[in-house]
């Protein structure tokens, strides 16, 4: 399914080429879609000022690469990019570019301008030789709702612009409080998608989770109570898949713990307990001179600076109850601060669909070129973005996901959360679709699919059901077909499986791939596969992307 997304789209690239074959701004843009194709997914992260957006950029790749201070460098959209060796890059306004050099500056890599201001620099390319880099580009944006316009207006040219459609397939929305700012950004953000369908492509964060609680023990407990008041409530609802609380702060220490660190914290943990407790009773007692403590007010600064006061709180109970080694703590810290629940929803809702979200992104920048320069024979790019609309499922299961989170699905309330499993609520894979085991066999995704194909379908051609529940019925049917349609291939849930552990999201046929293909048919296929890689490759030498287009 997912190759056929790729080639439909690739197809409707082709059409649209031979429409504005005279037009070169509009080739330019062709070959740039074309690329885009070929490349990761790209994954978003966004939120008001000051809402740890960097930090938790940092925490997801376990490296300090994300400038965090107020300086420059975070008024300006900065992607972030698997590359075989270190780089960076900045384009500037007029279109030239600049490498920058590569330092580093207390732990955090440092992004000399060269004395430039912010306004004079469109973006910068960060080339990162790390694993997390190699399924999602990661795309840090500046805060919407500054006080500067001109940074706000960055954020919104870049993920909602009237004109174009948005440059990332996805979002991570960081928020503190929910604001009618980023119920509007979201909103925005996913009417990008008018006329390709109104999918939701957005998770929230409940960011800087450890103060709601004010810093104190339980204070995730606390988030986690929001978060989930917040994934109730029914604008939010409707506009992100999910409400995830997240230490941003805690989660950047424990990835990047270092052992020294971990001794300051062991000597903490070791205190008496009142004198342990009089010390950490807030973060102005933390860094005062005192006796009870051999760590100088520079290293608690430092302590408090990198994991703030509710980490050292937990990080010193967590050594009192047996995390003995810094390996320990990290895996522990981490594990409490949300960020591996961010990633895994990441890893089980986004990037299983990354090449339909790519597909999405290209029409919708297809949809603004037709709006912007319409031409004899835009009829044809018309009729394959339609084709697209009707064809791209896994778009249509994320409406209804957000659509059950929001006021439910309409069908009958003991059938809502069957519905809302199949459609993928719980991950793409077959399994987890089908509510069987990892272990279940092919043959059981098999007799399970067949059998709720057969229920859902009376359910949908009920004398009682309404339209709406018809439709719903309808995606499910779909859903389970999708299931079967894996499963004749050999296993059931073999091709989402690969998809979830590929290290890129280069999409290739492989072998046996489809109902009926003999050997012939295949191999054409394979043939038509290797042609369009080199043709991508070739294509991504020489197109130099602007991502703000």
């Amino acid at each position: 399914m997912t190759d056929a997304v790729i080639d439909e789209t690739l197809d409707l690239l082709r059409v649209a080429r031979e429409v504005y074959s005279a037009d070169r701004a509009a080739i330019r843009l062709i070959d740039q879609l074309e690329v885009r194709l070929g490349e990761p997914l790209r994954l978003a992260i966004a939120g008001m000022v000051k809402a740890g957006k960097s930090t938790l950029l940092n925490a997801m790749l376990g490296e300090r690469i994300a400038a965090t201070d107020t300086g420059e460098c975070t008024r300006i959209v900065t992607w972030y990019r698997h590359s075989v060796t270190p780089s960076i890059t900045m384009h500037l306004t007029g279109g030239a570019s600049a490498r920058m050099p590569i330092r580093r500056s207390s732990g955090l890599l440092a992004f000399d301008l060269g004395g430039r201001g912010a306004d004079e620099i469109d973006w910068i390319d960060v080339g990162w030789p790390l694993e997390g880099l190699s399924s999602a580009i990661l795309i840090d944006t500046p805060g919407i709702a500054s006080l500067s316009a001109e940074v706000a207006a960055r954020t919104e040219r870049f993920l909602t612009s009237d004109d174009a459609a948005s440059s990332a397939d996805a979002v991570i929305y960081l928020l503190r409080h929910l604001h009618g700012a980023d119920v509007k950004f979201l909103q925005a953000f996913r009417d990008t998608a008018a006329g390709a369908a109104q999918s939701v492509c957005a998770v929230a964060v409940l960011s800087r989770a450890d103060e709601v609680g004010s810093g104190r023990i339980d204070s995730l407990l606390s988030a986690r109570r929001v978060a989930l008041r917040y994934e109730r409530d029914g604008d939010l609802a409707a506009l992100a898949l999910r409400v995830i609380p997240v230490a941003g702060l805690l989660a950047e220490g424990a990835r990047t713990l270092r052992e020294s660190e971990f001794i300051a914290l062991r000597e903490l943990a070791e205190l008496a307990r009142a004198d342990r407790e009089a010390l950490l009773v807030s973060a102005d007692r933390f860094v005062r001179p005192s006796s009870a403590t051999g760590l100088s007010e520079s290293v608690r600064q430092e302590l408090l600076t990198r994991f703030g006061i509710f980490g050292v709180r937990l990080a010193t109970a967590l050594i009192r109850a047996g995390a003995h080694t810094s390996s320990a703590l990290s895996e522990s810290l981490v594990e409490q601060s949300g960020v591996r629940e961010l990633q895994d929803f990441v890893r089980a809702q986004l990037l299983p669909r990354a090449p339909v979200l790519k597909a999405r992104g290209v029409v919708m920048q297809v949809q603004a070129l037709l709006r912007r320069s319409p031409r004899e024979g835009s009829e044809r790019v018309e009729a394959r973005i339609e084709r697209f609309a009707a064809s791209a499922h896994a778009l249509r299961e994320l409406e209804l996901l957000a659509l059950a989170r929001s006021r439910g699905l309409p069908v009958p309330p003991e059938h809502r959360t069957a519905a809302e499993r199949i459609l993928g609520g719980q991950g793409p894979d077959p399994r987890a679709r089908l509510g069987l085991d990892a272990g279940a066999t092919d043959a059981d995704v098999a007799a399970a699919a067949s059998s709720l194909v057969d229920r859902w379908r009376m359910l949908a051609a009920g004398p009682l059901a309404s339209r709406e529940t018809t439709a719903v019925c309808g995606a499910v049917v779909r859903s389970l077909e999708e299931v079967l349609a894996t499963g004749e291939v050999g296993s059931a849930g073999s091709a989402v499986r690969a998809l979830q552990s590929a290290p890129d999201v280069h999409m290739t046929s492989r072998p046996g791939d489809g109902p009926g293909h003999d050997g012939g048919e295949q191999g054409e296929q394979d043939e038509r596969r290797l042609r369009r890689e080199k043709w991508l490759q070739h294509r991504s030498l020489r197109s130099q992307r602007h991502p703000l287009r």
